[in-house]
């Protein structure tokens, strides 16, 4: 059985309740007003954490890209321009640091690039997060197995040979593994949450699950199966700019997911068959 890894002081693996992460991602379009309003949307609806993603656009845009034109609500950019008006630098992230201690709700990144990793190690933060796309990418695997923390790490688009591959690079006993479905929005046909159990049994690590498609009925359904941990896209509004918005969750579909897990791991109890005081009653009403 998979033990437990501690992000902040919380708990997370089997026994304990799911860890919610809400994930702002970039869909504050590079708004700090837009991050605080994602990070109260987050602690009121009772998330343990909202997740923010670094990048050094110079690192990770490639030269193609980079002088594609782009009509955005900023006006026509090139795609490097609007990476870097999406990315908050150190004041920005020295004040989510300060807002989310005072919202008492734990913070953390994805780092897309080493220059990003060592960004957010100025935080403290309480772990980091691999993103799928990075799996393979052995440099940054021991860049992040090297800070000593907590780590996550999504699965999304990859094979078992290359996650056993990523696995043992980070060589690291604190981590929990998501299973994920890159497509942005993903299908339900595709999702395959049975995985979850795959993992789980393979790794013997704490397994989560990472949703990129649209409702909750999915995510139910892990936390359902088991997962441990829980991370979903988090907007203000779907119609908004940005890739990841219409897989996200607005704040009243936030509410009922972190309402409905808790309502979930409640009804799940503890497998023991006993006879509740609410039932006795009806037992010796009913009984022959």
């Amino acid at each position: 059985m998979a033990g437990h890894v501690t992000i902040g002081d919380k708990k997370v693996g089997t026994g304990f309740p799911c860890f919610i992460v809400g994930e702002i991602g970039i869909n504050h379009n590079g708004d700090l007003s837009v991050a605080k309003r994602l990070i109260d949307v987050a602690q009121s609806a009772g998330c343990d954490a909202v997740k923010f993603q670094k990048r050094n656009p110079e690192a990770c845009v490639p030269q193609h890209q980079r002088e594609i034109r782009l009509d955005t609500p900023w006006g026509m950019m090139t795609y490097m321009e609007y990476r870097y008006k999406v990315e908050f630098g150190f004041e920005e992230y020295q004040e989510i640091d300060r807002y989310c201690k005072e919202r008492n709700i734990t913070w953390f990144a994805s780092s897309w690039d080493a220059d990003s990793l060592a960004f957010m190690e100025q935080f403290d933060p309480p772990c980091h997060k691999i993103a799928s796309a990075f799996l393979t990418d052995r440099d940054l695997l021991e860049r992040h197995r090297d800070t000593g923390r907590p780590l996550i790490m999504s699965t999304g688009m990859s094979t078992m040979d290359e996650i056993r591959a990523a696995v043992r690079v980070l060589n690291e006993r604190e981590l929990v593994l998501l299973h994920c479905n890159s497509s942005y929005p993903a299908s339900e046909e595709e999702i395959n949450l049975r995985v979850m159990a795959t993992l789980e049994r393979e790794f013997g690590v704490p397994v989560g699950y990472s949703g990129h498609e649209r409702g909750l009925q999915v995510s139910l359904a892990a936390a359902t199966l088991g997962a441990c941990m829980i991370e979903r896209h988090i907007t203000l509004d779907r119609t908004m700019w940005g890739s990841d918005q219409a897989a996200s969750l607005e704040p009243q579909g936030l509410y009922r997911l972190v309402r409905d897990i808790r309502l979930i791991e409640k009804a799940l109890g503890d497998g023991v068959k006993r006879v509740y005081p609410s039932e006795e009653p009806v037992r010796k009403k009913l009984r022959r």
